[in-house]
């Protein structure tokens, strides 16, 4: 940060005062991620029996907001050079200081996207895209001021600077929307998609069919809750050793980040034809088929039917 707002010092450039500028809020996003990630690792307590998980969605928000006021400074800076263009000194020196400050933002945003993919921390994961965006910005100033450089056309620094703080004010927009349905429980169809896999890839026959499954993030962790329907003469003992069977399962693929709520309810007649429970004693009709466990089936409010079974209530 401290190199660009040198290389504007030496230049009076707006395109390189507009990437300084996203270099403070950098720093400043990056204070706040780290509070937020100490607050989110924090255990469940009786006021926050969920967790601390969702703080990261309050300062990825808080993030984008300053991306989007950093955007209307740049407007505010940028302007005035466009109508007015004016010469650009020591150039040469500029272009050299903000290119090595971009090697450098470039190595730190990888490792802070990495870092936040292995760890599910979306809060690392927006400070790093932030930071990358910060480098594909400087290198568009850099393109636009060697244009300065070759041509004379000094209204570039204006132009370069405007394109800047559109393309900052879109990423800002773009988290706060992104931190807005993480608080408001969007619902995440990858994650869905990978529960229904691992579901499927172990399923069992005391699993004759599951409905009404609903996931989300907040920080690291998973919460998942959904009804899975049991044989009805299994004992309360059986059908508890499936649940937990189950939990297992989920937690394992998830690495103890998970907390689960599954819903045990007892078959149906109805169910009859989708069971391949055997032997079974309340059996009413043969098995004929077996239902597809996909994203769309899975989350739906009801029981799988079979091609002959009709929309009746109950049924």
């Amino acid at each position: 940060m401290a190199v660009k707002f040198i290389a504007f010092y030496l230049t009076d450039s707006a395109a390189i005062l507009s990437d300084a500028l996203e270099s403070i809020i950098n720093v400043v996003a990056a204070g706040f991620a780290l509070g937020s990630i100490i607050i989110a690792a924090k255990r469940p307590d009786p006021d926050h029996p969920y967790g601390h998980g969702k703080v990261e969605y309050f300062s990825a928000g808080f993030e984008g907001a300053l991306i989007v006021l950093a955007a209307l400074g740049i407007f505010y800076a940028a302007w005035p050079r466009l109508l007015h263009p004016q010469a650009i000194p020591r150039l040469e020196n500029g272009l050299l200081l903000i290119l090595s400050a971009a090697l450098m933002n470039l190595v730190l945003g990888m490792v802070l996207v990495m870092v936040g993919r292995r760890t599910k921390s979306i809060v690392l994961i927006a400070d790093g895209k932030h930071v990358l965006t910060d480098v594909y910005t400087t290198v568009g100033v850099v393109l636009g001021l060697v244009g300065v450089y070759f041509t004379g056309w000094n209204w570039l620094d204006g132009a370069v600077a405007i394109l800047v703080g559109l393309n900052i004010l879109f990423t800002g927009a773009r988290l706060v929307h992104q931190a807005a349905a993480g608080l408001m429980d969007k619902s995440d169809p990858e994650l869905l998609e990978e529960i229904c896999r691992v579901i499927a890839d172990n399923r069992r026959p005391m699993w004759i069919d599951i409905h009404q499954l609903r996931a989300r993030r907040a920080g690291a962790r998973v919460f998942i809750d959904f009804h899975l329907i049991l044989p009805r003469d299994l004992s309360l003992e059986a059908g508890h050793a499936e649940v937990k069977q189950l939990e297992k399962i989920l937690n394992q693929h998830f690495e103890g980040t998970a907390d689960i709520l599954i819903h045990a309810d007892p078959c149906m007649d109805p169910e009859c034809p989708i069971c391949g429970h055997e032997p079974c004693d309340q059996r009413r009709a043969d098995t004929s088929m077996q239902p597809l466990w996909r994203t769309d089936t899975l989350t739906c409010n009801g029981p799988h039917k079979t091609p002959d079974q009709s929309d009746e209530p109950g049924k």
